[in-house]
């Protein structure tokens, strides 16, 4: 009778109830260092006299709450992990779900199981964050940087369509502050040309096209929980997640190619590669995340839907503010088949309209003390595309959308939960630039 295979799990130390055990943990987190965290977290204020014998108290509760209890066991990759990634399984509707150190790490796993190697292409829109390629050039991978839509600024279709080859291996379409492209098309051509797609859903946690999450329309999503995105892990973390099969892999290619199930002879484990499409094997990375990390993204997690609300209001406040100003090309709100996740409000000028464009118009806001972040640059525009030998003026000619609304069209306006008066202090000054921007 063949010999019962033991549960597939990460490789974690801890061998139970014995007289000298070895611990999962080397030095166990004590008082102090809650204390610190927690000094971390809340920091002082103007009045440190008040705030100091107010910590006193609560350093003096820790340590009597330590009395009834005791110290976490296990720091990296346990329960607290596995019940955000059953969280996130049932949230997003998906197999698979793989909590790493963050979006990139997922990337790169998608792009792994996808079967990239050296030499093939993977077809990215011209604008988006620099971490989108960055796990494909580091495989050797070619970058194919596409167009983009004018009005959305994620990856136009029709580009990508003209730029595919024989070498094509994988679509990496762009959420774009939140807003979904246009997955049908991106799909349709995918599916036309056996090409696998990577969905860059760093700012789209929570969002939806057309019935589906976003994230998973495609053969892999990954997500983004770092300090910035809407919720986060304690300052980084990401989510990839499948339906394809070999998202039963995915404890491997988080942890080095650990298979804790299938043992050498006389050790613990065996290392694996990663299988991917086509049958090339690739070596795993090392993406562990944390209990505590977990901790926190399970609490944010339950108010997300009031974060997305907060958000799509403020971004529906300034569409009704800007709507009819001449020059203003005001963010695409929901509608039934999309919803978007408000990560940024997408501001665009109409420079054809104006004495001016998005550079004159971020100079006056920022006099006027609005802060707008005016990324992201197209990626052609970077010194390691040249330094890694792309043609960068070819890649620019080919992409003239992406050079237009980076250099004379497009910005962002922030949409944290904002005060009232603040969101009608940004509203009334982003008019009253572009109405001297007319003059």
């Amino acid at each position: 009778m063949e010999k019962e295979k033991k549960a597939k799990s990460d490789f974690r130390y801890a061998t139970g109830d014995v007289k000298v055990p070895w611990a999962a943990i080397g030095e166990n987190v004590n008082i102090d260092d809650v204390v610190e965290v927690i000094r971390f977290l809340i920091p002082t204020g103007e009045d440190t006299v008040r705030y100091n014998e107010r910590f006193l108290g609560v350093e003096e509760e820790i340590k009597k709450l330590r009395e009834t209890s005791r110290y976490a066991t296990k720091l990296s990759l346990a329960d607290k992990v596995k019940e955000l990634e059953e969280e996130v399984k049932e949230f997003l509707g998906v197999k698979y779900a793989c909590f790493v150190t963050n979006a990139t790490a997922g990337f790169g796993i998608g792009l792994k199981f996808s079967g990239v190697k050296p030499g093939d292409e993977v077809i990215t829109p011209a604008i988006t964050f620099c971490s989108t390629i960055s796990p494909a050039l580091e495989m050797g991978a070619k970058v194919v940087l596409a167009d983009v839509d004018p009005r959305t600024l994620n990856i136009d279709p029709e580009d990508v369509a003209r730029k595919i080859t024989s070498k094509t291996k994988v679509i990496m379409p762009v959420y774009i502050g939140g807003y979904p492209p246009d997955m049908d098309a991106i799909m349709r051509l995918a599916e036309e040309n056996d090409i696998a797609v990577v969905e860059d859903a760093a700012h789209a946690f929570g969002g939806s096209y057309k019935g589906k999450m976003s994230g998973t329309i495609g053969h892999f999503g990954s997500y983004s929980f770092h300090e910035v995105k809407n919720v986060n892990a304690l300052g980084e973390g990401g989510i990839v997640v499948t339906n394809e099969p070999c998202g039963e892999d995915f404890p491997k290619a988080r942890f080095v190619g650990f298979d804790i199930a299938h043992p050498i002879e006389k050790w613990l484990y065996d290392v694996v590669a990663l299988k991917g499409k086509g049958g090339y094997y690739s070596a795993a990375g090392n993406h562990s995340s944390t209990e505590i990390q977990a901790v926190v993204l399970l609490s944010q997690m339950k108010r997300l839907t009031d974060i997305i609300e907060i958000r799509k209001k403020n971004a529906e406040y300034l569409n009704s503010r800007f709507e009819g100003v001449e020059g203003i090309v005001p963010c695409p709100l929901d509608t039934d088949e999309i919803k978007s996740t408000y990560h940024l409000y997408l501001f665009q000028l109409d420079p054809d309209r104006l004495r001016g464009d998005i550079q004159d118009f971020k100079k006056g806001l920022g006099e006027r003390g609005v802060t707008q972040v005016p990324h992201f640059a197209p990626l052609y525009r970077f010194s390691y595309m040249k330094q890694l030998g792309y043609d960068t003026e070819a890649i620019r000619r080919s992409c003239p959308n992406a050079e237009e609304v980076f250099l004379h069209r497009f910005t962002h306006l922030p949409l944290y939960p904002l005060t009232q008066e603040q969101l009608e202090y940004m509203a009334d000054n982003v008019i009253e630039v572009v109405k001297e921007m007319r003059k």
